[in-house]
């Protein structure tokens, strides 16, 4: 190479600094980032220039310029470098020789491609980096550059070095290959960068929003290959529904080395606590693409110190703590320079006419000059399909979408027809899919026997398979990715292509009648076969949550077919025990309409689909329409089959709980305490059905406040179902959380407490964090800490649990609501007493909205205000209220019910507050004895009564029967709760007590 080179000399101590000033195209920031760090590392002063080469100016002028920079120019030659612009190889010869060739020591370079590069790059001289490592990479650096490359002291500054660029992250996972025809969007880029870095610890959310087809993955996916190498974790995750977000997040754990077992939701909440907490790794970025709806997802965003990026066609991210990035359509000169790349055949004039035609939208441009470049159609011609229309014969595409967008459609169908009929044939398959990642292994998976005609080459022959997945890839029609189900070993993997989704919409609607109903019946068979048949084991509720989002894509409703119909069954099944209801509830309304339809009024399985809906129906708080569901459904069996039926036991046990919703307590026992014998005699103590029914007998019992009777129910139960099923088997942590709920409403609350405990560690394992079984064994540890005097705790508990209910369930749900009751309840005695009075009345009126006229849980809630006004001085309004809420209570459960004898003694408390002490000591002594006789003397409601008559007898100066009912009150209170119980420390205080309204949700 003609002309010296020039050292670039390492800063001595006050020394100027010497300056590099780095060239690269923004394709290479990860390089640019690390050699920088290299050279400030050794004291040199660096200055970044992104390469850039608008076309309108001459390279020779571009060159000059770059000439100018301070310091040594240092450039990072690649393919990508050369071809900005673009630029021809032959325009690069003669700028090079022209600029460089005169003075090659201004200029240093190194490679990064073994692409050709145009032949005057030798005037470079550009060091091979290139397939070495990291040691030898600086060493090649530095010997360009003439510095010495003695090996730096070990850096004691909290500043981390990027990561090597050929060096992958420490977890990389679901990432869309990169994009090599990525063009332009760098201003987008750095804007994205530096939103993300720049915003506080644990707000690091950003979401690229954006009309569909306008490039928002394809943007993302180029920001994690640009910027990798300031992350350890970057994990790719398709979050057009709830339920496979929740999959990718939980296959993540193994990823990052966290010590879980098989269970889904073990996972899961593991994942979510080490990004939050920052370990083993802080440095992370998850990207949730295609998250369209906020209100499916919103509360399952990680937080902690690494970065979520969301792509989303929806602005609404911005009212969930994301910051706001509008992706708009190519800018002209993006275009040009995109499909000048994709087409290199076309012409500058070319491309600006083709990219006006079709509005710079990038994946129109991306798949249409892909094709016309290996067409010899000419542009103009083209243009002349785009304004003219196209024959009827050929393809056609939906009105929706707007002419250009059709038309280019159809000549691009057409050409895929032409060449590999196959492509379409299989693109067509992918649309009874949902868009974004289509499983297609499950199509390979499948059983091939009595496939039509048409698919029978496809399916069956990997080349012909292969061939059409590659035609599609091409034209950039769909994207191939390699994805894991699971982390576990022995789990399905394979390939997915993601499909976006207007080519979706294009594609399925503008589709011979006849190929719709062959390629749908294929899907239908495809899903089915997967379906592993057992929705109730945690271990299966990842391969449900990847069936469940293509049932509606699939119309499986309209199958005949019974394994296609099963697998629908199997999908209600699981989606009740995940607890999402409100979809599962969309889906059994909808399977019901389509079966009764096709199948009749009285076919067997509409029995067993209402049995799923009616399930789904009732937890989402229903109980009117579940109980009209399933009275008639067992009305039909009981005249049809007799009483011993199958079909008939199971509708009738639904009927119970419908039962519960809607207070009719004595029925629901009534129902129960024949249905239990009755399945027993049939099935035998150990069957699961006969389990189910004695569970909701103990339940029946706690309803009625027969709390002894329910224990021991639920004890057999428990005991039963362990024996059964296994420890940790979802039914069997059920009965657990009963048996503990059973003790602390017995006032054994050390009991429960440990129990319970217990209980909420393996659920958060099996369930997952934030399954309503897990909220609802947390609810319980909270009040049993509560009554076990550790407030601090039960406070904290209690606020979270409340607000992953509103979440996971909504402020109107019934178990949402008892959580608020509790927390109303505690901020009224330890927090803030404005806020409990909101929640409180709140509380009410929700109540009035979901339940029926005089329902106990009513009277409950304003039993609860009432305490909540005389704590707030409205003494004659609490008294008001609670008398009235006293009667109701009378009305609705009878008198000698816990929860009437509580609001008796609320009652008699605020008598004496404002005067009353006769009616206030009648009422308590008539409490006290009704308490005992349902109770038994030393139960907590009981003592509190005898504590609350002790004061009554104290206001009306009967001090001798005061002392002795006090007393006999202290001395069993400390034989039963303890001497520093805070019941018994505030009896002996003479602080009277007060009973919280808790209602035991159904």
């Amino acid at each position: 190479m003609s002309g010296t080179r020039r050292p670039v000399g390492s800063a001595e101590r006050g020394a100027v600094r010497q300056t590099v000033t780095i060239s690269f195209a923004g394709f290479n920031r990860a390089w640019a980032a690390w050699i920088g760090d290299r050279l400030e590392r050794r004291g040199l002063r660096v200055v970044y220039l992104r390469w850039d080469a608008p076309p309108e100016v001459p390279l020779t002028d571009l060159l000059r310029d770059l000439s100018l920079a301070e310091g040594r120019v240092l450039i990072l030659v690649s393919d990508w470098y050369f071809l900005l612009g673009p630029r021809t190889h032959e325009e690069w010869n003669t700028a090079l020789r022209e600029v460089v060739a005169p003075d090659p020591s201004r200029f240093a370079a190194v490679s990064l491609t073994t692409a050709p590069v145009p032949a005057a790059t030798a005037v470079l001289a550009p060091a091979d980096l290139v397939n070495i490592g990291p040691e030898e990479a600086e060493r090649r650096l530095l010997e360009r550059l003439d510095l010495g490359h003695e090996p730096l002291p070990q850096s004691t500054g909290s500043r981390r070095a990027p990561r090597f660029p050929s060096a992958m992250p420490e977890v990389w996972g679901n990432v869309p290959r990169r994009n090599t025809r990525f063009t332009g969007r760098e201003p987008l880029l750095n804007d994205a960068y530096h939103l993300l870095h720049g915003s506080e610890p644990g707000a690091g959310v950003l979401t690229m929003y954006g009309m569909s087809g306008v490039g928002k993955t394809q943007l993302a996916a180029e920001y994690v290959y640009r910027f990798s190498s300031e992350y350890d974790v970057v994990w790719w995750i398709n979050a057009e529904k709830r339920v496979s977000y929740r999959r990718v997040l939980a296959e993540l754990a193994p990823k990052l080395g966290l010590s879980t077992g098989a269970e889904y939701g073990e996972r899961l909440r593991a994942v979510r606590d080490a990004l939050r907490r920052g370990e083993p790794f802080s440095r992370w970025l998850l990207i949730l693409d295609g998250a369209d709806d906020p209100d499916q997802i919103w509360d399952l965003v990680p937080t902690g110190p690494g970065h979520v990026l969301i792509t989303s066609r929806n602005p609404q991210w911005g009212e969930h703590n994301s910051q706001l990035m509008q992706v708009p359509v190519y800018g002209r000169d993006e275009s040009v320079a995109f499909i000048r790349r994709r087409a290199p055949r076309l012409t500058e004039a070319d491309a600006d006419k083709l990219a006006a035609a079709l509005e710079d939208l990038p994946l129109l441009l991306d798949q249409t000059a892909g094709w016309l470049n290996d067409s010899d159609m000419s542009v103009e011609a083209y243009i002349e399909l785009l304004e003219g229309g196209i024959d009827q014969d050929v393809v056609k595409v939906s009105a929706d979408f707007p002419l250009a967008f059709q038309t280019a459609w159809s000549i691009l169908l057409n050409k895929l027809r032409e060449t590999v009929p196959e492509s379409v044939d299989l693109l067509r398959l992918c649309t009874f899919f949902a868009p974004g990642f289509v499983p297609v292994r499950l199509l390979k998976e499948m059983p091939h026997d009595d496939l039509p005609e048409q698919l029978t080459g496809l399916l069956e022959d990997p080349l012909l398979w292969n061939r059409a997945i590659n035609q599609l890839r091409q034209y950039s029609v769909v994207r191939l990715e390699s994805h894991e189900t699971s982390g576990e070993p022995g789990a399905s993997s394979g390939e997915s292509l993601y499909l976006h989704r207007m080519v979706h919409q294009i594609v399925r609607k503008d589709m011979p009648e006849s190929d719709r109903r062959e390629f749908i019946d294929v899907v239908r068979r495809a899903l089915a076969a997967a379906d592993p048949g057992r929705a109730t084991d945690t271990r299966l509720w990842d391969t449900y949550a990847e069936i469940v989002p293509h049932l509606k894509h699939a119309d499986v409703l309209n199958s005949q077919d019974t394994k296609v119909q099963r697998l629908v069954l199997n999908c209600l099944r699981y989606m009740y025990f995940v607890g999402e209801y409100t979809s599962g509830v969309k889906l059994g309304e909808r399977a019901l309409h389509a079966w009764r339809s096709s199948l009749g009024e009285h076919h067997p399985r509409i029995f067993e689909l209402i049995y799923h809906y009616a399930n789904l129906l009732r937890s989402s708080g229903d109980y009117v329409r579940t109980e009209a569901l399933e009275r008639e459904a067992a009305d039909h069996l009981r005249r049809e089959r007799g009483e011993r039926d199958l079909d008939y036991l199971r509708a009738v046990n639904g009927l119970g709980a419908d039962l519960w919703g809607l207070a009719r307590y004595d029925e629901a026992l009534e129902l129960y305490r024949w249905l239990y014998p009755t399945y027993r005699d049939l099935l035998g103590e150990e069957d699961s059905r006969t389990l189910n029914a004695l569970n909701n007998l103990g339940f029946a019992h706690r309803l009625l406040g027969h709390y002894q009777e329910a224990l021991d129910v639920d004890k057999t139960t428990l005991e039963l179902r362990r024996r059964l099923l296994k420890a940790r088997h979802p039914w069997a942590l059920f009965s657990e959380v009963s048996y503990a709920i059973g003790l602390r409403l017995l006032g054994r609350y050390t009991e429960a407490e440990s129990i319970q405990a217990k209980n909420v560690r393996e659920c958060r394992l099996v369930l997952g964090a934030d399954n309503p079984q897990t909220l609802r064994a947390e609810h319980n540890l909270a009040l049993c800490r509560l009554r076990g005097g550790d407030r601090t705790a039960a406070g904290s508990l209690l606020t979270r649990v409340l607000e992953r209910y509103e979440r996971k369930l909504g402020e109107n749900h019934t178990e949402t609501l008892a959580a608020a009751v509790s927390q109303s309840c505690f901020a009224r005695e330890h927090g803030d007493i404005d806020q409990a009075r909101e929640a409180s009345e709140s509380i009410i009126a929700r109540y009035g909205q979901l339940l029926t006229d005089n329902h106990p849980f009513i009277a409950g809630a304003q039993a609860n205000h009432a305490l909540v006004l005389r704590s707030v001085g409205e003494r004659d309004h609490a008294h008001v209220l609670i008398e009235q809420a006293l009667a109701d209570m009378t009305a609705a459960v009878g008198e000698n019910h816990p929860y009437t004898l509580g609001c008796a003694l609320n009652a008699s408390a605020l008598r004496d507050l404002i005067g009353d002490t006769e009616g206030a000591a009648r009422l308590s002594r008539d409490t006290v004895t009704r308490a005992i006789e349902t109770l038994g003397r030393t139960h907590p409601l009981t003592l509190s009564a005898r504590v609350a008559h002790a004061a009554d007898l104290y206001s009306l100066r009967d001090t001798q029967q005061a002392e002795k009912v006090e007393q006999e009150a202290l001395s069993d209170l400390e034989a039963t709760l303890g001497k520093q119980h805070v019941h018994t420390i505030s009896a002996r205080a003479r602080n009277r007590p007060y009973w919280d309204f808790e209602p035991q949700a159904t």
